[in-house]
């Protein structure tokens, strides 16, 4: 028998598939869809900065104008209460941790270190077992400097935990100068996990209609090999939790982020493009090919391909780097 309960951020989870914020989460019907498809925990869709802050502007512009309004004139407007920030999401978190026995992970999305982090905590009493933290990394100033971005990023996280008592994890790009030392920050100043990575709205040029093109595609298998060599890298560095996302689409690619070191697997653009219903094919995979290969329980393949921490200057890695270019070279190599 193959047990694939796991955890992650503190969480007992069923198996180690997790459904990543998409537009499946978007309703309570489509959180529940994902939950009986075999997920074992659902990241609800992104609740974002703008969305908070601009609530709250026009929360505050009805309530001022009230003020100076007729009594019977009052019945003519939304009642303030209808118009808080984010209170739909809220409602949306609340009856979605009720309708499902899987722990749903709200996520938050923002850019700067404002008002809307205290937001988080709103979203723990609704009923959120964990916040995902999704900071933005787009900084076009050349009057930024890379460490101001870094800061900014432990600033937020700081501000989030101050907020809630339940588990933050923190949504990364691959886009630091130092990786791991971002990542090491990060766990100081109190991430209880890393989310590995973040895939970006990366808007192209239309040449034939002379346009900016802003489409979003879903990811594929070939996108998680950076992901895995980080996870791979940082694992037996770090003593938080893992979470690998982007380019899963079949087992092998659950198995090979799990051999990496990843606690939990994160899919969005498979359950996309085949439906909730793929999750248990996923599991059902993984699953036939852990007893193919004599393991038990997801504890005995975690990590196993994890990279060895050298505790010297981090260039470790290049000779496998260096090795794999000398392979390819000789595979391609004419007979002269």
């Amino acid at each position: 028998m193959t047990d694939l309960t796991t955890g992650y951020l503190g969480l007992a989870l069923r198996n180690p598939l997790v459904a990543s914020a998409s537009p499946l989460s978007h309703t309570v019907d489509g959180v529940r869809r994902l939950a009986d498809g075999g997920v074992a925990a659902v990241v609800l869709h992104s609740l974002f900065e703008e969305e908070i802050e601009d609530g709250a502007a026009r929360h505050a512009s009805l309530a001022e104008a009230g003020t100076d309004s007729f009594a019977e004139s009052l019945s003519y407007f939304p009642s303030v209460p209808d118009l808080a920030p984010g209170s739909q999401h809220l409602s949306l978190l609340e009856r979605a941790a009720r309708s499902v026995d899987v722990p749903v992970i709200a996520s938050l999305n923002g850019a700067t270190a404002g008002g809307w982090t205290s937001f988080a905590r709103r979203l723990q009493d609704a009923g959120a077992a964990a916040i995902e933290l999704n900071i933005s990394p787009f900084v076009t100033g050349p009057d930024v400097s890379g460490r101001d971005v870094e800061e900014r990023h432990l600033e937020i996280l700081g501000l989030v935990k101050q907020a809630v008592h339940v588990p933050v994890a923190v949504k990364l790009h691959p886009y630091f100068s130092s990786m791991a030392d971002m990542a090491r920050r990060l766990e100081d100043a109190g991430a209880d996990g890393l989310v590995l990575f973040n895939r970006f709205l990366a808007p192209d040029i239309d040449a034939r209609r002379l346009a900016v093109s802003l489409a979003v595609g879903l990811s594929h298998p070939a996108d998680g090999r950076l992901a895995r060599v980080w996870i791979a890298l940082l694992r037996r560095q770090l003593h938080m939790a893992l979470a690998a996302s982007t380019g899963v689409d079949g087992p092998e690619d659950v198995a090979t982020y799990l051999l990496a070191g990843a606690d939990v697997v994160m899919t969005t653009s498979a359950l996309l493009r085949h439906g909730p219903s793929h999750a248990a094919a996923l599991l059902d995979g993984l699953a036939a090919w852990m007893a193919a290969s004599g393991f038990t329980d997801v504890g005995q393949l975690r990590g196993l391909l994890a990279v060895q921490a050298d505790g010297g200057d981090g260039t470790g890695p290049r000779s496998g780097y260096v090795a794999a270019l000398r392979a390819a070279n000789a595979s391609t190599a004419g007979p002269w």
